[in-house]
């Protein structure tokens, strides 16, 4: 829904693009922000071949109120880190990642749908 709202008039295509997730993952879970009233489907005008997504009030409401997601919290106070204790944290968290073979687990989708993909 930040994307929603930080994107403005937007399709499936380009709010996939900006959140990293596959166009069946972000038709799926637009299908449930819709089916609760927090985003609207609208086809274009111009090009009757791509689908707009927009906020409704609700959504806009919802967001108002909605904690930041954590990873902003995390990207502001580690940037805020000094650059050596910035690159002791990353050569740290990939020699565990090795460690557990987890290289090509992609987390980026759980991480960011976490919160909104929780039926209401």
């Amino acid at each position: 829904m930040r994307s929603i709202q930080e994107l403005g008039e937007v399709t499936i295509r380009q709010l996939s693009n900006h959140t990293n997730m596959s166009q069946a993952t972000a038709t799926t879970i637009l299908d449930r922000l819709e089916r609760n009233g927090y985003v609207q489907r609208v086809r274009s005008n111009t090009d009757k071949r791509k689908v707009h997504a927009y906020l409704t009030e609700k959504g806009t409401e919802r967001i108002k109120s909605a904690p930041r997601p954590l990873q902003d919290s995390f990207i502001n106070k580690f940037q805020a880190m000094e650059e050596w204790e910035q690159s002791l944290l990353l050569s740290s968290v990939q020699r565990i990642s090795s460690m557990m073979n987890a290289e090509d687990i992609d987390v980026a989708p759980v991480l960011e749908l976490g919160s909104i993909t929780k039926a209401e």
